[in-house]
């Protein structure tokens, strides 16, 4: 009998050791099996990609070596998965980092669309539509891209662009759960952010700052869906109370005056990261809203937490420690850009720091267990603020900033020192791999400022290079420095190390591997390799897709593969670039699959050229074409931007209108007849009146280009 109870107990010990291993046989494990354990031995899981930035530590660096310095020359086309948009919407940008999990490959596209492909094939396994209604696009500040997906424990979470977060069986792409994350949809919320996964919860931020909206993030439970909490990032009117005790605090970094029906801003859009050993869950923090602060908070202050690092307990949403990085914001430095986790040796102590090249221009870097400011010292040009003071960690202002009663021309832009595209941390070289943005705009500050409900509400006019006459006497046209470039930063001495410049705008994020080896995609078309220690080229993939978001890799069958998400769109999707792919390809968005020996890669149709086509019998005897050419400029331009030889726009063309298009022009603009296809309703800005003025200046637009042509 002892005989059996030592073979029975052998037997338990051995079934708890197998079932306790995080190395199974990948058909041991459910499909998208991501756990805690696993993705802190992510460099042992090495052929697995499985959060956005592959870790914990969102390093966006991969320690694969099959693919290296020596071999490069041999990476080639593997394989490729369109993408493109569906049900016969515009062509949109692709911004996501896919995730490949034991063979599987999961990301997502424009509004939230989800898909499950063979990692070694391609082949797609599922689709998850979600069917947003396409008047979001109008509320979609930067085109209705998606950023990622995040998977765990056999289930996939998204963001949809009209504001619900869905849960989705990995194996089926079934829906599971989808809760709205809206606290008001009356206002002009959606979302382009991932979500983020954090001890039993997933968290999810949103978009609108520049429609006037209040910033949040909000956490629900992972297997149920069921509301966690919501952390307000900027108090509401104090006169309503406060939704938990942080907001009672920042209310007094505002004035109590402020502006407070444009919401304030400080929308979490971009990324954040989780720290399983602190707990702790790092959110970044957007801009504010309007922009300036003699409107938003006439008599001044910090107002908190716009442009911040906010560390936050995912248990129960309570604010650990912040630090912002640019008070009393009026430039658009929204802080939401890419954080990385690391441990650094800093004057022979080792010290546990999140890093930061947010939009202001400045690289931080923080303890992150308590918020301490360590360095910040700036990677591109500013001149905003001459330096950031150590001691108090607050930036020094010059007058250059200063556009409230003169235009300025300030650096960085708008667009920022560093964006949304993810930028690298090599654990080999020790360097951070930034795709930084060196160029300035012109500030112009508003007259005045009134709350326009779903319309943008930013108080500013920021014109970028090359700077239109009537404003070139507030410039020294000589000294504009414009360009993006690839550079590595050491984060210790805080220095450049090497640069590569770049032609066009809006090139790709940034991956590192343990080949010795920096990817990045460029607007252009390409896909490039450089050496990770001296930024040599080392070898070019023309692919005819403008490629912006991040790339990864993974192993299949001990085989290396890099991927990457190519589609351009985003900021520019109504400006393209007259050198990026996209002004020549069609942009159909596509994921694409890279290995050594590979083939040569499939380049996309040269876009047709559509003639003006005849005009319909339509006249509008009174309308005002001047009325309709600045109602054009507000409402449409943005989106569909000029005409002929003037239409960059990845939209149409407005003034090559078919007449089916004309004689429906009305229920288009007002009905939302077309809104499934990404044409809001624009019922609520324009009257049946202004709808014909525009129309009847589309008209005459037209008819000059038929006569010219003739």
């Amino acid at each position: 009998m002892k005989r059996y109870r030592n073979f029975f107990l052998f037997l338990f010990l051995f079934l708890l050791i197998i079932s306790c291993n995080s190395d199974l046989p990948n058909e041991s494990k459910p499909a998208a099996w991501v756990t805690t354990e696993r993705l802190l031995e992510a460099n042992q899981n090495s052929d697995n990609w499985m959060a956005l930035g592959r870790d914990f530590g969102e390093s966006h660096y991969s320690p694969l070596d099959q693919i290296n310095t020596q071999n490069i020359s041999d990476l080639g086309f593997a394989w490729e998965f369109d993408a493109r948009t569906i049900r016969g919407r515009t062509q949109r940008g692709l911004e996501a980092t896919p995730i490949v999990v034991d063979g599987i490959m999961y990301t997502s596209g424009a509004w939230g669309v989800v898909y499950a492909l063979d990692a070694k094939t391609g082949e797609s396994l599922w689709r998850y539509d979600p069917e947003v209604d396409g008047s979001y696009d109008r509320w979609a500040c930067c085109d209705v891209v998606n950023r990622g997906i995040q998977v765990w424990e056999g289930k996939i979470y998204v963001g949809t662009t009209d504001g619900f977060l869905v849960c989705l069986d990995a194996e089926s792409g079934e829906e599971l759960w989808k809760e709205d994350t809206f606290i008001d949809r009356s206002k002009a919320y959606s979302i382009t952010s991932a979500p983020r996964i954090a001890n039993g919860k997933v968290v999810i931020g949103n978009s609108g700052g520049e429609f006037g909206v209040r910033g949040y993030i909000s956490a629900y439970d992972l297997n149920t869906g069921k509301f966690a909490w919501r952390f307000f990032i900027v108090p509401g009117d104090p006169d309503n109370g406060f939704e938990h005790p942080e907001m009672e605090m920042a209310s007094k970094t505002w004035d109590p005056d402020s502006h407070w029906e444009s919401g304030g801003g400080g929308t979490a859009w971009g990324d954040m990261a989780y720290d399983p050993e602190l707990n702790l869950l790092y959110v970044g923090t957007g801009n504010s809203s309007p922009y300036p602060i003699w409107f938003r908070s006439p008599n001044g202050g910090d107002n908190l937490f716009l442009v911040s690092i906010l560390a936050i307990n995912p248990d129960d949403g309570k604010l650990k420690w912040h630090y912002q990085t640019t008070p009393g914001e009026i430039w658009d430095y929204t802080a939401t850009q890419h954080m990385i986790l690391t441990d650094l040796e800093l004057e022979g102590k080792t010290r546990k720091v999140i890093m930061q090249a947010p939009k202001n221009g400045f690289f931080y870097v923080l303890d992150r267990e308590n918020g301490e400011l360590l360095s910040a010292e700036k990677f591109v040009r500013v001149n905003w603020a001459s330096h950031v003071d150590m001691e108090t960690g607050r930036p020094v202002l010059t007058e250059e900033g200063n556009y409230r009663h003169r235009p300025r021309l300030v650096y960085p832009a708008m667009s920022g020192g560093h964006n949304w595209m993810p930028m690298s941390y090599s654990e080999q070289t020790g360097l951070v791999y930034i795709p930084a943005i060196d160029m300035p705009n012109l500030y112009i500050s508003q007259e005045s400022y009134d709350y326009q409900p779903g319309d943008l509400n930013m108080g500013t006019i920021g014109v970028f290079p090359p700077i239109p006459e009537p404003y070139k006497k507030y410039i020294d046209e000589d000294s504009i420095t414009y360009e993006e470039r690839l550079i590595a930063w050491n984060p210790v001495k805080q220095t450049e190390v090497w640069r590569v410049p770049l032609k066009n705008d809006w090139n790709g994020g940034v991956l590192s591997t343990g080949g010795g080896l920096v990817f990045q995609g460029t607007a252009a078309g390409y896909f490039k390799a450089y050496d990770a220690k001296t930024g040599e080229m080392l070898h070019a993939i023309f692919t005819g897709t403008g490629i912006m978001a991040g790339a990864m890799t993974y192993r299949v069958d001990d085989e290396q593969y890099i991927a990457v998400m190519a589609g351009y769109g985003g900021a520019l999707l109504s400006g393209v670039p007259t050198g990026a792919a996209a002004s020549k390809y069609e942009n159909n968005g596509r994921i694409i699959a890279f290995k050594l020996g590979g083939e040569a890669t499939p380049i996309p149709k040269i876009k047709a050229v559509k003639e003006t086509p005849p005009l319909p019998d339509i006249s509008y005897a009174s309308a005002n074409l001047e009325a309709g050419k600045e109602l054009y400029g507000r409402h449409c331009a943005r989106c569909h931007g000029g005409f002929g030889e003037e239409h960059t726009s990845l939209y149409p063309d407005l003034g090559k209108m078919d007449a089916n298009y004309h004689q429906n022009f009305k229920e288009i603009v007002l009905k939302g007849m077309l809104k499934m296809n990404g044409m809001a309703s624009f019922e609520d800005l324009l009257s049946e009146e202004e709808v014909e003025n525009i129309h009847a200046y589309l008209l005459d637009h037209q008819r000059k280009m038929i006569e010219k042509i003739d």
